[in-house]
């Protein structure tokens, strides 16, 4: 294998093994503290524009499969590791995650002291950084990483959106039946729910057809008129990467949406929807990545452990007579969840489809089909 360099922005380099494709990536470096998934973190379009660490040492032990692709690709700016597995054992494995990355160009790098990686991470906070296989110049590479452009301000909700609109009919994973799609028993579909593309995941798409519901996904464009012409009997605002103020045109259209239909949002759509409720939105120092979340549900008193990726959070302040707080991040206490005082919408800033993590918080789709029958009433 080629030695690989990771470059901070604080001038903070590590030199390890090139793990992946050749080359050179640029990125705000993130941790995730996850002990599995990676192949959903890997293929999960939130993040786009990071370069992500593992903060579990061993990573690829049960290789890559098709069926658990959040996405049809990698979306990391690059990859992180302490130990690669490159013998992966598991019944479903296709191919390594070495090679997986590789065939993607995804440039990643391997047997560096992740746990001081994650260290500086928390304490000075989510910056930009590079990978290298082809520049051994430490001061050349601090240099990039600094001038890399960052996340904050930049639409990148454009670059991982559907091109034009789809229909998903694909249900949840069973064990030895697969996916519960098309080709088998249909599902009991009682509801119309147009879902807007932000850079949304596959398993959001399959709880909500598996809770009842026929989904049509739209580009992150779409304009509100044409959604309310299709007659939907419920809103969806997917997750996504990046700064939520830099996606102007989604607000706008949310915003005319509200009152109309009702609304669930989560990650990305979360935030959106609290901007056109008239709220603002401030960057985290390093985030909430992980399976391992926990949050409480205020109305029930129940704590659930969630899994999260986001770098950006709504301030409660802002939304001050509009929406009630309904979830909390108990390790430190930023807003998880919100909902109307008067309207039928709701969102969430954690993952319910869970994939990967647990599945505590999966009856929330259960509520956002109970809205929509209580809104038809």
């Amino acid at each position: 294998m080629k030695k690989a360099i990771l470059a901070l922005a604080d001038g903070t380099v590590f030199e390890g093994m090139s793990f992946g494709a050749e080359g050179e990536r640029t990125g705000e470096v993130v941790f995730n503290t996850s002990m599995t998934g990676y192949q959903e973190v890997l293929t999960d379009p939130s993040y786009k524009g990071q370069i992500v660490v593992m903060t579990y040492c061993h990573q690829g032990n049960y290789g890559i499969n098709e069926e658990d692709m959040e996405s049809n690709r990698p979306w990391v700016e690059g990859f992180i590791v302490k130990e690669p597995c490159h013998y992966p054992s598991n019944w479903r494995s296709t191919e390594s995650l070495m090679g997986y990355l590789g065939w993607h160009g995804v440039v990643g790098i391997s047997g560096i002291d992740t746990r001081a990686l994650t260290r500086i991470i928390r304490e000075k906070g989510a910056m930009e950084a590079v990978i290298s296989t082809v520049d051994a110049d430490h001061a050349s590479l601090v240099q990039k990483a600094r001038a890399s452009k960052g996340l904050v301000g930049r639409d990148i909700v454009k670059e991982v959106t559907c091109k034009k609109p789809y229909i998903w009919e694909e249900g949840l994973w069973t064990l030895w039946k697969g996916y519960r799609g098309a080709q088998q028993a249909p599902l009991e579909k009682k509801f119309k729910v147009i879902v807007y593309d932000f850079g949304i995941k596959r398993n959001i798409l399959r709880n909500l057809v598996s809770a009842g519901c026929n989904v049509a996904v739209v580009p992150a464009s779409a304009p509100a008129e044409d959604v309310l012409k299709a007659q939907p009997d419920g809103i969806f605002l997917s997750n996504g990467p990046g700064d939520p103020d830099a996606v102007p045109y989604a607000r706008e259209n949310v915003r005319k949406l509200i009152g109309k239909k009702p609304i669930f949002g989560i990650c990305l759509g979360h935030q959106i929807l609290s901007l056109a409720l008239g709220g603002k939105t401030y960057k985290l120092k390093f985030g909430h990545r992980g399976g391992n979340q926990p949050v409480k549900d205020l109305k029930t008193g129940r704590v659930e452990i969630t899994c999260q990726n986001h770098g950006f959070a709504v301030d409660l302040e802002s939304l001050k007579g509009v929406a009630e707080l309904t979830h909390i991040n108990l390790n430190d206490n930023t807003v998880e969840g919100l909902a109307h005082n008067e309207l039928p919408l709701f969102s969430v800033q954690y993952h319910p489809e869970a994939s990967p993590g647990p599945h505590d918080s999966q009856y929330l789709f259960g509520r956002f089909v109970k809205m929509m029958e209580e809104s038809k009433r």
